[in-house]
């Protein structure tokens, strides 16, 4: 019965028609969603340069400059594949020729994170590099793409939430003519803004990189619980809807990531 109230009764906040694509130069067509992504490694980089002498290891600026590069095709070839396998397998097996079309959009976060973390262990072994803390200092600067990704998301009016009638809730283009939860800044501020002063005051302010693995199990369990927390807010994908009763496969895919994430913080204060 509220869904259909809600027009009537409710004020309704205007989506801000921002244009997806950012600069259009003849037929090339510039996206938020791709400056995003461009941003979010070129930041990423400086901010783990600016860390790195507060870890140990010795790692340098070049190093970095190098792992940037592995770590940009862990995202794409992690988030793609990802997507493929825990979103739309049927599909993609019906229809293996658009695995690669990536314009199409589709890509998951939980498949990205895997992606770098297998260019962590791959260039940690290649370089000689501790694992623990290149992966720590990954982690120190994923937040910043999750925050800028998740800004995007809301400038492209997709991944919305549910229906709601909070005072901020808002129609999206794409979402029908109810008002419903900005989910993507939810999580643009939880798993991006809060994630990352919580990894910055640890970082600089107790010395935590200096505990290999505890900046990356703080990452992993902050982003699984930020994210299970809003998956209560967020619309689940039409073509997935929920896995079990009330639970999404976001919610699902975060278990683990949680439980990975303690065993990290446990292992560090335990060598610590």
């Amino acid at each position: 019965m509220l869904p259909a109230m809600l027009p009537a009764m409710l004020p309704v906040l205007s989506f801000p028609a921002i244009d997806p694509v950012a600069l259009q130069i003849g037929p090339l067509a510039i996206r938020w969603y791709a400056l995003a992504y461009v941003g979010g490694l070129l930041l990423g980089w400086w901010y783990m340069r600016r860390l790195a002498p507060r870890a140990p290891g010795d790692i340098t600026a070049e190093q970095i400059g190098d792992f940037v590069v592995w770590a940009t095709l862990g995202v794409i070839l992690g988030g793609r594949l990802g997507f493929v396998l825990f979103y739309r397998p049927d599909h993609f097996l019906a229809n293996p020729g658009e695995i690669l079309a990536l314009w199409k959009g589709g890509m998951s976060f939980h498949g990205g994170l895997a992606g770098v973390a297998a260019a962590v262990i791959l260039f940690s072994r290649r370089r000689g590099i501790p694992f623990l803390i290149l992966g720590d200092l990954t982690a120190c600067a994923a937040p910043i793409g999750l925050f800028l990704g998740r800004i995007a998301n809301f400038i492209n009016g997709e991944l919305f939430g549910r229906v709601s009638d909070a005072p901020w809730a808002m129609v999206f283009p794409a979402g029908g003519p109810l008002p419903r939860h900005p989910s993507q800044l939810y999580e643009a501020a939880l798993e991006g803004a809060l994630l990352f002063v919580l990894l910055l005051a640890l970082a600089r302010g107790t010395a935590a990189l200096t505990r290999p693995g505890l900046c990356f199990g703080v990452f992993l369990t902050g982003y699984g619980l930020a994210r299970i927390l809003v998956e209560l807010f967020r619309e689940p994908d039409a073509y997935l809807g929920f896995i079990l009763p009330g639970i999404t496969m976001g919610q699902i895919l975060s278990l683990p990531v949680i439980l990975v994430g303690l065993w990290l913080i446990r292992r560090a204060e335990r060598a610590a």
